[in-house]
């Protein structure tokens, strides 16, 4: 195999598509800073169309419902990733939901001049449906143009994606931005520039090769671009495993979601998928940055706002940490890692919340534990999650696979947004334990079950699972001390 080169056509086609990923994170990010702001235009909104003043409950659930909202859009989005990836392709389905961005803007961008909370929410849900979407269209599109080589660290721009989208959401929502009573329409419907941009681009990607070999029967086209995106001549071992792939579809066809959870060979990986995807939503990272600018006010941080975009920072350089880390460490390892560090930091935190009122000094311990928790997710739990999933499946069931992690991963999202502010009341610090244990759990399960895909191929870890799928073995441990099946004449 000639070794695979870094071309500009390959970058070019990767940040084209990780504007998906930013899209989830600026409108992941987007709806914090004006929460005031938003809650009083609910509140004359509502006060002009009924005779009474709306009451504070009715307030808080319009409030929690356009934060929600976008979460339940998310969960139907990346549930209906298949329908979209085997049909029009990975590129094209990409350039396709930018419709929905648009909508989404223009509802959420003009809500405040047609005095409408209705157009507010539904344009929160709309946004959620293009996010759940690209949520799946995006790793699994970057997976399918990489080299086998450097798929984990160009995987790890998906998270790239998330994180600087989040930060610019926090820096354009301060007040003397975006963040004022007059501009805020403008802050959630920005979201249009990147999905006008995205689609102007995309036309100029190529779509996966995988695609176009394995579903559409385009060898000679698929081949091309292979050679244009790897800068190699000598691409027949990727289009021979391939064809292999192909060969095995031909007798697996496309895996719908029941079949998923009915065939014994995909329990192991489907299992391993949902709950790395748990363990990025449970670790408590949501409820951390929710939560963030209330304990660093509580830290005694002035302004805690530039606090809160300062996490923000440590996350987007973390996030850099780990596309260099992922293919020297390895996934398993960076996971693993990720949530030690996370467990050990949550617990710092409910420490120093206890005694701050007692030690000034845990002030400080407070705000370095959300720092370091932070940076700890960013190297593991934050990045691995979204790509391995489309590691773990050969072509056949990867779209459904993708859609049932990407669903899990949404509705605990949606669970942890919901039950963290009453849990929080109800515990106050100790709601951090709760996180630790979680992490802790987690880290067993990835000791135990998940295996190291580092450097193989898609073809190679399918096998390995089949192949514990018929021993009955279950232990990643053995998994991994499989060496690559490449070299034995494989008869899938």
């Amino acid at each position: 195999m000639g070794t695979a080169k870094v071309t500009p056509s390959l970058v070019f086609a990767i940040t084209i598509a990780t504007i998906g990923s930013f899209q989830f994170g600026y409108n992941t990010g987007v709806i914090n800073a004006p929460e005031t702001i938003i809650r009083d235009f609910l509140n004359y909104t509502l006060e002009e169309r009924l005779e009474d003043l709306p009451s504070e409950v009715l307030l808080t659930t319009l409030w929690s419902l356009c934060v929600a909202i976008f979460s339940v859009g998310g969960m139907i989005g990346s549930f209906s990733v298949g329908l979209f990836v085997n049909r029009f392709g990975r590129r094209n389905s990409m350039l396709l939901v930018n419709l929905l961005a648009i909508t989404g803007g223009c509802l959420m961008g003009f809500a405040k001049i047609a005095g409408s909370v209705e157009m507010l929410i539904l344009g929160r849900l709309i946004i959620g449906i293009f996010c759940g979407l690209c949520t799946g269209f995006v790793p699994m599109y970057i997976g399918e143009v990489s080299p086998t080589a450097l798929r984990g660290a160009f995987g790890t721009l998906n998270q790239l994606g998330i994180v600087v989208g989040i930060l610019v959401a926090q820096v354009f929502g301060l007040d003397f931005i975006l963040g004022s009573e007059e501009l805020w329409p403008g802050l959630l419907g920005l979201t249009i520039i990147p999905a006008i941009l995205q689609s102007a681009a995309l036309p100029f990607c190529p779509e996966s090769p995988r695609f176009l070999l394995i579903n559409k029967r385009e060898e000679e086209r698929a081949k091309e671009i292979l050679q244009q995106l790897w800068g190699t001549q000598d691409v027949a071992q990727e289009i021979q495993e391939m064809k292999d792939e192909s060969t095995r579809m031909a007798q697996e066809k496309q895996v719908t979601v029941l079949e998923l959870f009915r065939s014994s060979n995909y329990h192991q990986p489907l299992l391993i998928s949902v709950v790395l995807q748990l363990s990025q939503q449970f670790s408590g990272i949501n409820a951390v940055f929710y939560y963030s600018t209330g304990i660093f006010k509580d830290a005694g941080v002035q302004e805690p706002i530039y606090a809160t975009i300062g996490a923000g920072v440590v996350n987007t350089i973390f996030t850099v940490v780990s596309l260099f880390l992922v293919e020297r460490a390895g996934r398993r390892t960076l996971h693993m890692i990720g949530l030690g560090g996370m467990a050990v930091c949550s617990v710092f935190m409910t420490i120093s919340l206890l005694l701050k009122d007692k030690y000034e000094a845990m002030s400080f311990v407070c705000i370095v534990a959300i720092l370091v928790y932070v940076a700890f997710f960013e190297i593991g739990p934050g990045p691995i999650p979204w790509f391995i999933v489309a590691e773990l499946f050969s072509q056949g069931p990867r779209p459904a696979a993708v859609a049932v992690a990407g669903c899990s991963n949404w509705t605990s999202n949606f669970l942890v947004g919901m039950f963290f502010p009453s849990a929080a009341a109800l515990m106050g610090p100790y709601v951090f334990i709760i996180f630790a244990a979680f992490l802790i759990i987690f880290l067993i399960f990835t000791f135990f079950k998940v295996p190291e895909t580092k450097g193989r191929t898609f073809e190679d870890i399918a096998r390995a699972f089949e192949g514990q799928a018929q021993a009955g073995k279950t232990s990643a441990m053995e998994m991994n001390s499989m060496q690559p099946v490449k070299d034995t004449p494989g008869n899938a």
